[in-house]
Formats: structure tokens, C-alpha cells, sequence
């Protein structure tokens, strides 16, 4: 039961990285992260071929061992935030747009601070 549940949540979890993917105020490696976690607990195989990935899988592994996130990747997150809180304030206006304010500053902070 426990497995099924860890491997609903890494397929979930999964899906919304590949919609990160092409959305840019949706971040990819936090929920390919989650997604590894899960599947490391359900299937073991599925994390290990998300570690070996060519393009996904070093961001993944510096943060599995180290915590850290690249200059560049850092950079881009908080450029596609950004972009995201233009994008929310010409579409939706003033009192939405301070969410994807607060959401850039909080998780745009955090980010920052991570080691490289």
C-alpha cells in the first residue's frame, strides 16, 4: 500500500516536471527530485535512471550530495520567476500579481542562498 502511494506521488510528481519543463514559473529539478525520492521507494530502478540522465541527472546528484544549486541554474530560476510576475501582472493585474511577488522573493531568497 505504502509503495503504491510513493509511486503515485513520484508519477504526479513527475508529470509536473515535465510541464516545468515547457512553463516557465513552474520549476523541473525540485519536483524530479521529489519524484526520485519517491520512486526510490518504489522503484528503485526508475530513480537510478533519473540520476543517470544526461541533462537532468547532474543538477540532481549536486543536490543529493552537496545541496547545491549551479550559478546558472540559480540565474534561470530566478528569471523564469521573474518573468512569471510580469506575465501574472499585464494578465490578471495589481492585487494577484503581489502573490508571484512574494513567491519570487521567498523561493527566489532561498535559491539564491544555496551553495554552488
Amino acid at each position: 500500500m505504502i509503495r503504491t502511494l510513493y509511486l503515485s506521488a513520484g508519477i504526479g510528481a513527475f508529470g509536473l516536471a515535465m510541464a516545468g519543463v515547457v512553463l516557465p514559473i513552474l520549476p523541473t529539478v525540485p519536483f524530479l527530485l521529489l519524484a526520485a525520492f519517491c520512486f526510490s521507494r518504489s522503484h528503485p530502478d526508475w530513480a537510478r535512471k533519473m540520476y543517470d540522465h544526461p541533462r537532468y541527472g547532474p543538477p540532481m546528484r549536486e543536490w543529493r550530495e552537496r545541496r547545491a544549486i549551479s550559478r546558472k541554474a540559480k540565474i534561470s530560476a530566478l528569471l523564469a520567476m521573474a518573468a512569471g510576475v510580469v506575465f501574472t501582472s499585464l494578465t490578471l493585474g495589481y492585487p494577484l500579481a503581489l502573490i508571484s511577488v512574494a513567491v519570487l522573493l521567498g523561493a527566489g531568497g532561498w535559491i539564491w542562498t544555496r551553495p554552488e
